[in-house]
C-alpha cells in the first residue's frame, strides 16, 4: 500500500535530523539545516490539504468509503463510519464483504470489468451495520489511479427513510384539504373535460349553490348563465379562465370576470387565476385549479358594472337603511329616463309608480325589511318623460352579523315581452276562423260598456243566427264553411261600419254585435235591417252559389236586461222567435217573451239549487250482450224531483241546465256520482266493466269534461276504460277542431266515447271518419216501428252495417219486446238496452237485480 505523502515526508524529516545531529562540518551541517527547513514546509503543505479533503469528505451526507481492487477499506468519511457503526480505525482493517456479506465473491471482478469500460455502476443493494441490522442503500462506485494504482470510490445513500414517504403524503393531502376548508377563495378543480371534481366551502358560498349543484353544473348548464369581461363584453364559454387554462396549458392570471348567476337573479364579479397541472411527460393538463374571489363590492361603482347591467337588460338598486342611501346604476337610470347621477332616495324612486302599484311595491319593501322575504314584481310604471313601461323589480334583504341592513335587487325593463303577451292574449280573445272578438271577449266588451253607461241609454245587442247553417258544412264540409263564415263576419262588419258597434263570433253560426250607448231604437232597426239585408245576396264557395238567411234578435240596456247574461239571454230569445216565426226577420225583445223568459228563469234557479239541496239522483239501468245474455254495465240516467215542480222529465230540463251554463255542475256530479257507484259495486264483488254517462255539448264545448273525468277516476281508482262517454251528433259540429282535442285527450286516457240517439240529428259519416268516436247508439225512436216498419227496420239496418264497416261498437236502446231483441240478433246488434231487459235501477238494487239475472256483471 502507498503511504500517504504526509507519512512518507515525516520519516525524511527524522532521518534528516538525525543526520544534522551527527555532523560535524559547519557547512554540511547548514546544508542539512536548509534541506530540513524545505522538508518541514513540504510536510505542513501536505498536512493542510489533507485537513482540506479530509472536511470535504466528513460533509458529504451519504457513506463514502475508499478501497482497493481487492476490496480493502483505505479510507471512509464520518457518516460511513456513522451508518455502519465503526470507528474509522476499525473500518481500515476490513474489506467491503465485511459491509455487504450478501455481495457475490466475484463481486469486485464484475465491478473491475464495468470500469474497463469507462462507465461508473450504480446499484440498489443491502449493507449490514454492527449491530447486524440490514438495510436498504444505494450504491454509486467509480473508480481512479492514484500512483498508478487503481483505486474505488463507493458513495451509498441510506433508503430507510422512504418507508416514511407514504404517510407524509397522507399528512401532506390532509393540510391541503384543510387549507381548502379554511379559504376564503374560492376553489375549483376541473378534469381535462372541464367538469368540475372538486369545489371548496368559499366556492359554494359565492356562487350561491350547493357542493352538490356546484359538482353536477355541465358545460351546457353554464349557457344560462352570462358572463362577461372587465369591458363588459360577453364571455364564451371556452374563454373562461378554466376552459382556457385547459386549452392553452398555461396560468390564466387574474382575469376579471362578470357572472349572472340566474338561480340568485343577481350579478356577481369574480377575479379568477387558472393553473393547468400536469403528470411527468404529458404536454396536456390532466386538471385545472382555478381560484376566485368575490369582488362585487369593489366593482359597484364602476362603470363596468353599468355596461354589465346594459348588456342584460337588468339595473341593480340597493337601499342601505344605516346610510339612508339608495344607490342605482347607470342602467336604473336609462330604464327611469333621468341622467346618469341624478339624486335619488327610495320616496322619488317609489313615485314613478301608480298608486296600487306603488302601494304593493311599498309594501315588498317592508315585508323584506322586516320578514326577510325576497319579493318578485311585475309593475307598470311612468319614467321622467312620460315613457309608459312594464317593469320586473326583484328584491331581497341584506343581512350583516345576522341583522337586516337593507334591501337590493334589480330592475328589468320588460316592456316587449309584455306587448307580446298582450299580442298572445289578443290571440286567445280572437275567433281563428273570421278574426273577430270571440264569445269571451265579446261578454267582456259588453260588460265594459254595462258599467261605462250612463242613467240613460245603454248597450244594445244584436244576437245573429244564420239559419240552417249546417246544411253548408254537411254538403260542402268543414272547411268550405270556415269559407262561408268568414264571408259572413266580413258582411256583418261592413254593416256595423259608422256604428261603432262591435262585431264578435259568439259560437258556432252565432254572432253578436254591440252597440254602445244607443238611444234610438230606429238607428237599431236599420242595423237590423242592413244586416238581414246583406245576406240576400248569394254565396259562391267551391263552385256552388247558395243562399243563406239569418234571424237577428235585439235586446237593448236598460229596458231588457242591466247585465250581461240578461241582455245576452234576452237577445237570443228575440232570435229565437225571429226563427219560430219563419227565420229571415229580425225581431226585438218585447214582454210575451219577458214571460216565457221568466218561466226559464224560475227553472235555472230552480237548477242552480237543485245541485246543491240534493234534488238530483242516478238510476241505472243494464246493458246487455245480446249473444251471450250478459250484463256488460250500467248506463247512469239523471233524474230530478224538484219540491216545488215535482218530478221533472229530463228532456224538459237538460235544455235550461245547459242554457244557463248549470250543466257543468250537474254533468261533474253525474260524472263522480256514477264513478263512485261502479266503485262500490266493484267493491262488493260485482264485476261490472264500466258505467256510461251522458255528456251535454256545452260541457264538452266548455273543456270542463276532461278536468271531471281525470278528477273522478283518480278518487275512485278507476282506469279510463271504466267509464263510457256518451253524447248526442250535435257535438260532431260543435267547435269541431276543439272537439277533436278533447275526445283525443280523452281517449288517451282509455275512456270510451260513444254517440247516443244515432241518426236523429246531425249525422254526417265524414264527422265519424274524422273524430275518434268508439261506438254508435241506435235511437229508441227507430226501435218503435221494428220489426214491423219497413222504413225503421231499413234504418235500423244501415246504422249496424256502418258501425260494422267502421268497426265500432254497436248498442241498441229502447228495446222492449222479444221481436225487437230477435230482430237486432239476426242484423247481428251486439248490445243492447231497454225495459225488456230492466226498467231503471237506484243503485242500491243493481246487486240483486244482477242476482235474479243469473250474473255478477262479469259479461
Amino acid at each position: 500500500m502507498r503511504e500517504p505523502p504526509l507519512r512518507l515526508a515525516s520519516g525524511m524529516l527524522a532521518a534528516l535530523e538525525a543526520l544534522r545531529n551527527h555532523a560535524v562540518d559547519p557547512p554540511q551541517r547548514r546544508n542539512l539545516d536548509r534541506v530540513i527547513e524545505n522538508v518541514r514546509r513540504l510536510a505542513a503543505d501536505a498536512d493542510a490539504s489533507t485537513a482540506r479533503f479530509r472536511i470535504l469528505l466528513d460533509a458529504v451526507p451519504d457513506a463514502v468509503t475508499l478501497h482497493d481492487e481487492e476490496g480493502r477499506i483505505l479510507d471512509a468519511n464520518a457518516a460511513a463510519c456513522r451508518s455502519y457503526g465503526y470507528t474509522l480505525e476499525e473500518l481500515l482493517h476490513m474489506r467491503v464483504h465485511d459491509l455487504n456479506p450478501s455481495l457475490p465473491h466475484d463481486h469486485m471482478r464484475r465491478l473491475l470489468e464495468t470500469f474497463e469500460l469507462g462507465r461508473t455502476v450504480t446499484e440498489e443493494t443491502t449493507n449490514r451495520r454492527r449491530n447486524g441490522d440490514i438495510f436498504p442503500v444505494e450504491v454509486h462506485s467509480s473508480a481512479f489511479l492514484d500512483g498508478g494504482k487503481r483505486r474505488i470510490v463507493a458513495v451509498a445513500r441510506d433508503l430507510s427513510g422512504r418507508r416514511n414517504i407514504d404517510a407524509e403524503l397522507r399528512t401532506s393531502e390532509a393540510r391541503y384539504r384543510l387549507l381548502l376548508q379554511a379559504m376564503d377563495k374560492g376553489v375549483l378543480v376541473q378534469d381535462a373535460n372541464g367538469s368540475i371534481v372538486s369545489a371548496n366551502p368559499a366556492a359554494c358560498r359565492i356562487l350561491g349553490m350547493s357542493e352538490a349543484e356546484v359538482l353536477a353544473l355541465r358545460r351546457d348548464d353554464l349557457r344560462d348563465w352570462r358572463f362577461v369581461d372587465e369591458h363588459g363584453d360577453a364571455v364564451d364559454l371556452g374563454h373562461l379562465p378554466g376552459f382556457r387554462a385547459i386549452k392553452l396549458g398555461r396560468n390564466v392570471e387574474s382575469s376579471l370576470l362578470g357572472v349572472y348567476l340566474p338561480h340568485l337573479h343577481l350579478y356577481r364579479w369574480l377575479s379568477a387565476t387558472a393553473v393547468p397541472q400536469f403528470e411527468a411527460g404529458q404536454a396536456r393538463p390532466f386538471q385545472v385549479i382555478t381560484t376566485f374571489s368575490d369582488v362585487t363590492a369593489l366593482k359597484r361603482q364602476a362603470d363596468l358594472f353599468d355596461k354589465t347591467q346594459r348588456l342584460a337588460g337588468i339595473g341593480g338598486w340597493e337601499l342601505d337603511d344605516l346610510r339612508g342611501t339608495l344607490f342605482w346604476t347607470e342602467e336604473m337610470y336609462r330604464i327611469h329616463d333621468l341622467p346618469t347621477g341624478s339624486a335619488v332616495n327610495e320616496a322619488r324612486a317609489l313615485a314613478f309608480y301608480d298608486e296600487e302599484e306603488r302601494r304593493q311595491l311599498r309594501r315588498a319593501l317592508q315585508e323584506a325589511r322586516t320578514a326577510a322575504r325576497p319579493f318578485d314584481l311585475e309593475l307598470r310604471m311612468t319614467t321622467a318623460i312620460g315613457r309608459s313601461r312594464w317593469v320586473r323589480v326583484m328584491g331581497q334583504p341584506l343581512v350583516r352579523h345576522g341583522r337586516i341592513y337593507g334591501v337590493a335587487g334589480t330592475v328589468q325593463d320588460i316592456t316587449e315581452r309584455k306587448l307580446v303577451e298582450d299580442q298572445l292574449k289578443r290571440q286567445a280573445s280572437t275567433d281563428r276562423v273570421t278574426g273577430l272578438p270571440n264569445r269571451e271577449a265579446a261578454l267582456a266588451q259588453l260588460g265594459r260598456m254595462l258599467a261605462e253607461s250612463g242613467d240613460g241609454a245603454g248597450p244594445a245587442v244584436l244576437y245573429v243566427d244564420i239559419d240552417r247553417f249546417k246544411l253548408v258544412n254537411d254538403v260542402l264540409g268543414h272547411v268550405e264553411g270556415d269559407h262561408v263564415l268568414l264571408e259572413a263576419a266580413e258582411r256583418l262588419l261592413r254593416c256595423a261600419a259608422g256604428t261603432q258597434a262591435t262585431v264578435a263570433r259568439f259560437g258556432g253560426d252565432e254572432f253578436l254585435l254591440l252597440v254602445r250607448d244607443i238611444a234610438d231604437f230606429a238607428l237599431l232597426m236599420a242595423l237590423a235591417e242592413r244586416i238581414t239585408a246583406t245576406f240576400h245576396r248569394p254565396f259562391h264557395h267551391g263552385g256552388s252559389e247558395f243562399l243563406l238567411t239569418v234571424s237577428v234578435g235585439i235586446a237593448r240596456a236598460p229596458n231588457d236586461g242591466d247585465s250581461v247574461q240578461q241582455l245576452v239571454n234576452h237577445a237570443e230569445a228575440a232570435m229565437l222567435e225571429a226563427k219560430r216565426r219563419g227565420r229571415n226577420i229580425w225581431q226585438p225583445f218585447d214582454h210575451e217573451l219577458a214571460r216565457d223568459l221568466g218561466d226559464r228563469l224560475l227553472m235555472e234557479s230552480l237548477l242552480r239549487r237543485a245541485l246543491d239541496s240534493g234534488e238530483f239522483r242516478l238510476v241505472y239501468q243494464p246493458k246487455i250482450d245480446l249473444a251471450r245474455s250478459s250484463v256488460i254495465g250500467m248506463e247512469a240516467l239523471l233524474r230530478w224531483n224538484s219540491p216545488q215542480l215535482g218530478e221533472v222529465s229530463p228532456s224538459h230540463f237538460i235544455q235550461h241546465a245547459e242554457n244557463s251554463g248549470e250543466i257543468v255542475r250537474i254533468g261533474a256530479w253525474v260524472i263522480g256520482e256514477a264513478c263512485r257507484a261502479l266503485r262500490a259495486w266493484r267493491d262488493a264483488g260485482l264485476g261490472l266493466r264500466h258505467v256510461a254517462v251522458n255528456v251535454s255539448f256545452r260541457q264538452l264545448l266548455g273543456g270542463s269534461v276532461l278536468d271531471a273525468v281525470q278528477s273522478a277516476l283518480r278518487e275512485c281508482g278507476l282506469p279510463g276504460n271504466a267509464l263510457e262517454i256518451e253524447m248526442t251528433e250535435r257535438v260532431l259540429i260543435e267547435d269541431a277542431g276543439d272537439t277533436v282535442e278533447m275526445f283525443s285527450a280523452l281517449r288517451r286516457m282509455g275512456v270510451s266515447l260513444t254517440i247516443d240517439d244515432f241518426g236523429e240529428g246531425y249525422s254526417s259519416l265524414n264527422y265519424l271518419r274524422r273524430l275518434p268516436i268508439d261506438g254508435l247508439k241506435i235511437s229508441h225512436t227507430f226501435m218503435q216501428g221494428i220489426p214491423v216498419n219497413p222504413v225503421d227496420s231499413n234504418i235500423c239496418q244501415a246504422i249496424v252495417q256502418i258501425a260494422r264497416s267502421l268497426g265500432m261498437k254497436l248498442t241498441a236502446e229502447g228495446v222492449e219486446t222479444d221481436a225487437q231483441r230477435e230482430f237486432l240478433l239476426q242484423l247481428g246488434a251486439p248490445y243492447a238496452q231497454g225495459y225488456l231487459f230492466s226498467p231503471p235501477l237506484e243503485a242500491a238494487r243493481v246487486a240483486d237485480f244482477l242476482e235474479a239475472w243469473g250474473d255478477n256483471g262479469n259479461g
